[in-house]
């Protein structure tokens, strides 16, 4: 039995291809090892999103060649599909995998093993239609599972590189996923994250076109894990209907991800961001009116060409009047092939960095503010197997997306959802007891 390790960066879609490949082995015979182990094939699944992502897939690609040296190693994902000039030359790595490949990776292996198959083979990822339709994975180091719904991009934002990575939108059929859904809940899942690129696009590609709306409204009346969350979506997608159904939804959890990258109307102009900051201001106040307990994470790019102190500090003032929950904050970095490659008015990189760590410090005061209002209620919380970092206290996740350190209770069952009393808070997580009242 040949062993194969999989190391996979970057989002919630490249995770769900990387745990697909792995479900995918094991059905034909591979033994699937965590990385680091020692392994006869290993498969890097790459992310490009930014400069650093670039670097951390070197980064993964030298561990590999150090864990395992004799191993036959294969690149796969973003970064092979943008770039695969610039990894050819790494004489360590066997073969160069791009996205429309990857999925076919099991099928592909025993010739890749033989030595019978081209080294480079990256094909064209903006011709990739219909949705690649899978197996179902079995997320074996999880408790809550990924379902991709939906794949590539039909916008345009300047600075992005992923639509040119992973092609055009592309969705998965509406009773395949009601399908999948209902297979997750047959082995077990309690909750289900809904992930793409762009799933507020969902259904669009479809024939007769559906919404996200249609088929969220749909998974509510079908069988499904108790438990379902949407990834990220656009904020000129979070239409008056989402937030209808999130009021009433006995499954969706009240939880939205926005990336809003910028509260500046110049910068978010260059962006190619079809909204304003008014329209941004507008939106999260009208989901936190309506969804006051629910968590609104915020995706926000600083140092982008263009922006100089003034339009910085238009959308730091921006968050910090808006009830956001909490931040993920990205250093610009130019993508070759973008149209932000070609725009004047480059920020200086140390003033990118000092920028991002005031952004970053709003954004730890923005999530122990949201966690400090449940101090003392109980939250619904997901036990999962995992534990906090340097102590053997389990964790948990809330409905509304808060991680909970519990303070007793070691001997909890994993994946049950359970009430818990909250009973203090910092910058990172909350720290609960087991409510009474649990059954």
């Amino acid at each position: 039995m040949k062993t194969v390790t999989i190391a996979t960066l970057g989002c919630k879609a490249n995770q769900f291809d990387s745990e697909v490949l792995a479900t995918s082995l094991e059905e034909r015979g591979y033994q699937v090892v965590p990385f680091g182990e020692e392994a006869e094939i290993t498969i890097i699944n790459t992310c490009t999103v930014t400069h650093r992502a670039d670097f951390e897939s070197r980064q993964l690609i030298r561990k590999a060649i150090r864990y395992n040296p004799n191993s036959l190693i294969i690149l796969t994902g973003c970064y092979v599909q943008t770039q695969p000039d610039l990894l050819a030359p790494l004489k360590e790595v066997r073969y160069l995998l791009g996205n429309k490949e990857k999925l076919h990776l099991p099928e592909l292996l025993p010739a890749l093993v033989r030595g019978e198959a081209p080294r480079v083979q990256v094909g064209e990822i903006q011709k990739e239609t219909p949705l690649f339709e899978t197996l179902i994975p079995s997320f074996r180091s999880h408790t809550r599972a990924f379902l991709k719904i939906q794949d590539g991009c039909d916008a345009r934002c300047s600075y992005c590189i992923v639509p040119y990575a992973r092609g055009p939108s592309r969705s998965l059929p509406l009773d395949k996923v009601i399908g999948y859904l209902k297979m997750f809940k047959e082995k077990g899942f309690k909750e289900v994250v809904l992930t793409g690129i762009h799933i507020g696009s969902y259904g669009m590609d479809l024939h007769p076109p559906v919404t996200l709306d249609q088929l969220l409204e749909e998974i509510e009346h079908q069988e499904s894990p108790p438990r379902i969350r949407l990834s990220s979506i656009e904020p000129q997608e979070c239409s008056p209907h989402l937030m209808a159904l999130l009021t009433r939804s006995k499954k969706l959890c009240p939880h939205l991800h926005l990336p809003i990258q910028s509260g500046d109307e110049k910068i978010l102009k260059r962006m190619n961001r079809s909204y304003d900051p008014s329209f941004l201001y507008d939106l999260i106040m009208k989901i936190h009116q309506t969804l006051p307990k629910a968590s609104i994470g915020a995706d926000i790019l600083v140092g982008f060409p263009g922006e100089g102190e003034r339009e910085f500090r238009q959308t730091y003032q921006l968050i910090q009047s808006l009830p956001i929950s909490y931040l993920h904050v990205f250093p610009y970095s130019v993508r070759r092939g973008t149209e932000a490659a070609k725009l004047s008015g480059k920020i200086d990189e140390k003033e990118i960095k000092r920028r991002a760590e005031v952004m970053r410090e709003l954004g730890r005061e923005k999530r122990k503010a949201f966690y400090s209002q449940f101090l003392h209620q109980d939250l619904e919380v997901l036990i999962e197997d995992r534990k906090e970092t340097g102590t053997e206290r389990r964790m948990g996740l809330s409905r509304n997306y808060i991680p909970v350190v519990l303070l007793q209770g070691a001997c909890v069952e994993i994946n049950q959802e359970i009430k818990v009393r909250i009973v203090d808070v910092n910058e990172k997580v909350v720290f609960g007891k087991v409510a009474y009242g649990n059954r």
